[in-house]
């Protein structure tokens, strides 16, 4: 198995910061600092250890819904700020599907599951994402096509959202897709300023009346359908290559 994976699936972090960790020296193999991405390890026989400590594979499969308030990083390791992690009390290493960025609240998904974190991160999931935004000013029924529509960021066209004006200032907003503050760069673009961003939704997993700072593991249904969701999605990708 990778060693990246390894990491993931032991429920250390994303596959994608194992590999900064990799990177950065902080991870040992048998006693021996692995730089090298790729590198294959046998979890039945290697000792596996980052920043000194060992590494153990995780039995138990970890689904947890967080209301994210405004403030924390969305991050496992980010010396000096405050994370998310810290707001759930269990003992088992859970890392953040996907990023809310410290300005923003709402939904946030966290798992030990490596596998399930991939597939929900990978572009070609689709899964939905839902979003009640506020911003400076009434905001044009045109703007609210465009949003829908579709906009220049980051070098090319964002997808065709769904849009629902909720009142002069605010509205929801459906993506399927997660650039890097889409949604802030979106408005910007039309020449407004978000002053309130909540996830209330990812796929079928819904916000509701979560507190925030509060978390809750997901019911059994829910982790179901989402494991069937993803399961189902990968196998249509592979079936449909883009």
């Amino acid at each position: 198995m990778r060693l990246q994976k390894w990491l993931s699936d032991a429920g250390v972090c994303s596959r994608r910061h194992g590999e900064n960790l990799i990177r950065a020296g902080k991870v040992r193999v048998n006693g021996a600092v692995v730089t090298t991405l790729g590198t294959k390890v046998d979890p039945d026989k290697d000792r596996v250890e980052v920043d000194g400590q060992p590494v153990q594979a995780q039995s138990q499969k970890i689904y947890v819904a967080l209301h994210k308030p405004r403030g924390y990083v969305t991050s496992c390791d980010h010396p000096g700020q405050p994370l998310v992690v810290d707001l759930i009390d269990i003992k088992e290493r859970i890392y953040p599907v996907g990023r809310l960025d410290k300005d923003s609240t709402g939904l946030l998904l966290l798992t030990n599951d490596g596998r399930l974190h991939h597939r929900l991160s990978h572009p070609s999931f689709d899964h939905e994402k839902e979003y009640d935004v506020t911003v400076d000013r009434p905001i044009g029924d045109g703007d609210l096509k465009q949003l829908s529509d579709g906009l220049p960021i980051l070098g090319s066209m964002t997808r065709p959202a769904r849009v629902r004006r909720l009142a002069g200032r605010r509205f929801r907003i459906v993506l399927l897709e997660g650039r890097n503050r889409q949604i802030r760069r979106m408005v910007k673009q039309l020449g407004y300023q978000v002053k309130r961003l909540k996830r209330i939704r990812m796929a079928h997993i819904h916000l509701g009346n979560l507190p925030e700072g509060a978390w809750r593991h997901l019911t059994a249904a829910e982790t179901r359908r989402l494991l069937a969701q993803v399961a189902g999605k990968r196998r249509s990708g592979q079936e449909n290559p883009t």
